[in-house]
């Protein structure tokens, strides 16, 4: 079988964070000169942090099929740890990226052990690369991550972003004839980005209601998601309901919802969004493949969206 690398031209651009972990053994005459800084090579803190950073820089080069990628930020944090004795490593990387960045953060991880024990060798052979793991990564369609045997809280990037509404629009969920189960998906996800949510709305397909549904739900909320109702039949009416309570419309939003789809999703949907007064208003397809394309898509700008729209600053 062929190797081939992951085609990711179809997603979306996100802000992707992954840490790794690892531990270098060794013995108490290596880690008295570790920490003191009296070895032949120099100071192996300050060298096996650049190490480290720059090995995470060149992950594609080391791996045939990771994707080239201009990381934003690295970090490498190094902890002498006297019990062992030995040092801990932990490596963050972050990107704004269509893939995740595990293996830059375990090859930045990798790197910087690897340059400790090459320093500590002429002091103590015997030497040991252990608990090398990846602790957590964040961002994509998956969200957050973490591995069972991370003990300390990690902290996750969320920040409170006020109250947002869920309406689900769709005639049979209200006539209660099947389940609704894309508004609670949509509340799950908008809860995971920052927002309080409470619980989602039903409307029917009819122009009116939706409008008043979105003017009510906008007066306690930051931001209100519909799904369902932006298809091609006579009673898919809900980009008409935005257009119409909406002060003004925000094209962008909709351009790229629709970019993540098919060539058929993106060719039929009618997605729109909008702004009534300092709320942001989106509507999103009804299908549970639409909610989860949309969310991937909003997560990367909705909060901002959010933020500039209720008198934050650029930047």
């Amino acid at each position: 079988m062929p190797i081939h690398m992951t085609d990711v031209s179809a997603k979306q651009t996100t802000e992707r964070r992954a840490a790794a972990v690892g531990t270098l053994l060794m013995g108490r005459r290596a880690f008295n000169r570790l920490k003191s800084g009296r070895l032949p090579k120099g100071n192996a803190i300050a060298l096996a942090q650049a190490a480290g950073i720059m090995a995470a820089k060149r992950t594609s080069d080391l791996l045939p099929l990771c994707h080239p990628l201009a990381l934003d930020n690295v970090t490498l944090d190094i902890t002498l740890d006297s019990s062992l004795p030995g040092a801990h490593i932990r490596c963050i990387a972050a990107i704004a990226a269509k893939t995740g960045v595990e293996m830059e953060a375990l090859t930045g991880a990798m790197g910087a052990l690897l340059c400790l024990y090459d320093v500590l060798k002429p002091v103590d052979p015997v030497l040991e690369i252990v608990a090398v793991r990846l602790e957590f990564k964040e961002g994509g369609k998956k969200g957050f991550w973490k591995h069972p045997k991370t003990k300390t809280p990690v902290k996750k990037r969320r920040v409170k972003l006020g109250p947002a509404a869920v309406i689900t629009v769709s005639d049979r969920a209200f006539q209660k004839i099947y389940r609704d189960t894309s508004g609670p998906a949509l509340a799950f996800g908008l809860q995971r980005m920052g927002f309080s949510v409470k619980e989602p709305l039903i409307s029917p397909d009819v122009q009116a209601t939706i409008e008043q549904y979105i003017r009510r739900a906008a007066r306690g909320a930051n931001v209100v998601v519909l799904t369902g109702g932006t298809g091609l039949s006579a009673r898919d009416v809900t980009p008409e309901a935005v257009t119409a309570v909406c002060d003004r419309l925000i094209p962008g939003i909709g351009e790229a919802l629709r970019a993540c789809g098919g060539p058929a999703t993106a060719s039929l949907s009618r997605c729109v969004a909008g702004q009534l007064g300092s709320c942001v208003i989106v509507a999103l397809p009804g299908s549970g493949g639409g909610v989860r394309d949309g969310l991937s898509v909003l997560s990367d700008f909705l909060p901002h969206a959010v933020h500039i729209a209720q008198g934050g600053k650029h930047g």
